[in-house]
């Protein structure tokens, strides 16, 4: 079975390199959209988080806003307060950041892996700039539409979060809220970082940077590889457009955004591709969590799930939604 498997893959690259050699015009130009999609898009919206939230962390911003949203991710959630980081942060910025949070928590010994597993599925979020400007503006050219995919894909992931709120309960934490309390584990936790601030900025810069780079080359990967289906897979055009936003969101979303079908449907595809997030982004996220026991399967388990639900609301919500614009 191994051996077979080995043959498959190797078969598979020559497969793929002849695809470059004779197609060499479609491939450069689905790298071009790569970089295109990362240096307009993905850097500028991602750059800035990541390096923040390394400073934050080092600096007490988890202990801070743990405290005070300490009931809702303990009893809500039922997990540890400093998971109220990872979620806060990737309400902002978006996925994969949300991995990238999650494993500055878990090296730092604030999560445990079921803890970091558990927050990783509820807290995947895509940028709300991307779905209010790129998705609403840009691919359905309908700004309310946008508003609507933008609230069930962010209220599925609530709806998410209450489904696995008994997968490894975390230990209710004792303390009342309090914004002196807060402050001043935030300080505690400032003065008990002996590095320079130059130090950590600098680590900062440099793990972000090669964290954007790991992003890019999974990006270019998978736009190469539906270049190749398209060229060689002959399906009608919306069946090829879910297929490309399998393997690669941005660029399914902006096929489904061209095709000639009712703007609901086009509303629900949206919404189920955006929150199952394409092959690309899962793979962004393995390699960002790749030096940790943090788990896959549920976060897998957890996007099929989001990208249902989320798809259902937009059909049930969206004649009402209209019809108040």
């Amino acid at each position: 079975m191994k051996k077979w498997s080995t043959i498959l893959i190797v078969v598979s690259l020559i497969f793929v390199c002849f695809e470059m050699l004779t197609e060499s015009k479609s491939i450069l130009n689905s790298v071009k959209l790569a970089l295109d999609i990362w240096l307009n898009n993905l850097f500028p919206a991602l750059f800035p988080f990541f390096v923040l939230s390394e400073i934050m962390v080092k600096y007490g911003f988890v202990e801070f806003i743990g405290n005070l949203l300490k009931p809702i991710m303990n009893k809500v959630f039922k997990i540890k307060s400093s998971a109220a980081f990872v979620f806060v942060m990737s309400i902002i910025s978006g996925n994969p950041a949300n991995a990238k949070y999650t494993r500055e928590l878990y090296l730092n010994h604030q999560l445990n892996e079921y803890e970091a597993t558990k927050i990783l599925c509820f807290s995947c979020f895509v940028n709300p700039l991307f779905i209010l400007g790129t998705v609403s503006l840009i691919f359905l050219n309908n700004k309310e539409v946008g508003v609507l995919i933008l609230i069930c894909h962010y209220f599925t992931n609530i709806i998410i979060g209450l489904i696995m709120r008994n997968y490894h309960p975390s230990k209710t934490e004792k303390g009342k809220v309090s914004l002196v309390k807060a402050l001043k584990s935030m300080h505690i936790k400032r003065l008990s970082n002996r590095n320079h601030f130059g130090n950590v900025l600098t680590t900062s810069l440099i793990n972000s940077v090669n964290t954007l780079l790991l992003i890019l080359g999974v990006i270019t990967m998978f736009l190469v590889i539906t270049t190749i289906i398209d060229n060689n897979i002959s399906l009608s055009s919306v069946p090829q457009s879910i297929l490309n936003g399998f393997f690669e969101m941005t660029q399914g979303l902006k096929y489904i955004g061209m095709e000639d079908i009712p703007l609901k449907l086009k509303c629900v595809l949206t919404a189920v591709i955006i929150s199952f997030g394409g092959l690309s982004v899962h793979l962004q996220i393995i390699g960002i969590l790749s030096d940790t026991k943090i788990k896959y399967l549920p976060f897998l388990c957890a996007r099929v799930f989001h990208a249902l639900i989320a798809g259902i609301l937009v059909y049930i919500v969206f004649d009402i939604w209209i019809n108040l614009f």
